[in-house]
């Protein structure tokens, strides 16, 4: 079977590794431009090019697959199938249609909740108890093709966005390699359209979503710095200065907003309802500490406040 692998950051990565270790004729991996990075702003390759050099794979990198030359060098893999992972680039129709026996994504989400640029994120700013990642179709349309399969996995009060993108990265390359052992034996795979009542977007994230608001509550906060570490990570100001906050527990009780009210193991600040437990942050131009390095460092006092 010969693949088209298309894919960019590090989540697509576990997934080529896969497909490598499996043994299928890769053809070509597709993957978006280098781009600058680093104080230097030097070109870095992507996480999946790196991988894709180091085994000698045919590497293809286009700005756009919109036009007439690059699709030309696409038509001419002749590839059974294409596997998308975090691309990152628009599919045109014409490209979807050029494999034999079609073109599927892993999808970062328990379809149909969460399609869109930043499923994790969101799962994890409205409190969802569980997520997972869905084999599916590829189509024209955002995240709405047929689901092949699903794997499901509960999120825990200590995940972060950077815990459940590794769990699900894994989870989804384990799910790729088993599709594709069923295509081969049977040329089609059986799918389930997505009930579109059930759809909800993963919009892509602003940085002003990162800025902690003292009257949420504790719950709503915890999620929130959850969500956003470990990029961009959640802020707040002390004593004027943005602190980034790294990690959070949301705990009963009452308290002023943005209050200190205990240093006794953690900080504890109050908000609009209950106690976040402040266990990681960061001062500009500092490292990440414990709350007691924090404490510690800062000599922080009892009665300030965050804003």
């Amino acid at each position: 079977m010969k693949i088209i692998f298309a894919g960019t950051p590090e989540f697509a990565v576990p997934a080529l590794a896969a497909l490598i270790q499996a043994g299928y004729d890769i053809a070509m991996v597709l993957t978006q431009p280098d781009r600058q990075a680093g104080r230097g702003m030097q070109l870095k390759a992507s996480p999946v090019k790196t991988l894709a050099l180091q085994h000698n794979l045919k590497v293809f990198q286009p700005e756009t697959l919109k036009t007439i030359e690059v699709q030309a060098q696409i038509e001419a893999v002749k590839a059974d199938v294409m596997i998308v992972a975090a691309y990152g680039l628009i599919i045109p129709t014409k490209v979807l249609n050029m494999p034999k026996l079609g073109c599927y994504n892993i999808h970062a989400s328990l379809l149909p909740r969460w399609r869109g640029a930043a499923p994790i994120h969101r799962a994890l700013l409205a409190g969802d108890t569980e997520t997972g990642v869905t084999i599916m179709e590829v189509v024209p349309a955002l995240d709405a093709g047929a689901m092949v399969s699903k794997a499901i996995v509960p999120i825990t009060d200590a995940d972060t966005t950077q815990t459940l993108h590794d769990k699900l990265s894994i989870m989804g390359a384990d799910l790729m390699v088993k599709a594709l052992s069923e295509l081969a034996k049977n040329v089609v795979l059986p799918s389930v359209q997505q009930d579109e009542s059930l759809v909800t977007y993963a919009h892509k994230l602003e940085k002003s979503e990162a800025v902690i608001d003292w009257k949420k509550s504790a719950v709503e906060i915890s999620c929130q710095v959850r969500a956003f570490n470990s990029f961009p990570v959640t802020t707040a100001l002390f004593r004027g200065e943005t602190c980034r906050i790294w990690f959070a527990n949301a705990l009963k009780g009452s308290a002023k907003k943005g209050e200190i009210i205990s240093l006794k193991a953690n900080i504890y600040v109050g908000c609009g309802d209950g106690i976040l437990e402040i266990t990681e942050l960061q001062m500009p131009g500092g490292k990440r500490q414990t709350a007691q390095q924090f404490v510690q460092g800062q000599h922080v006092k009892l009665g300030e406040f965050f804003c």
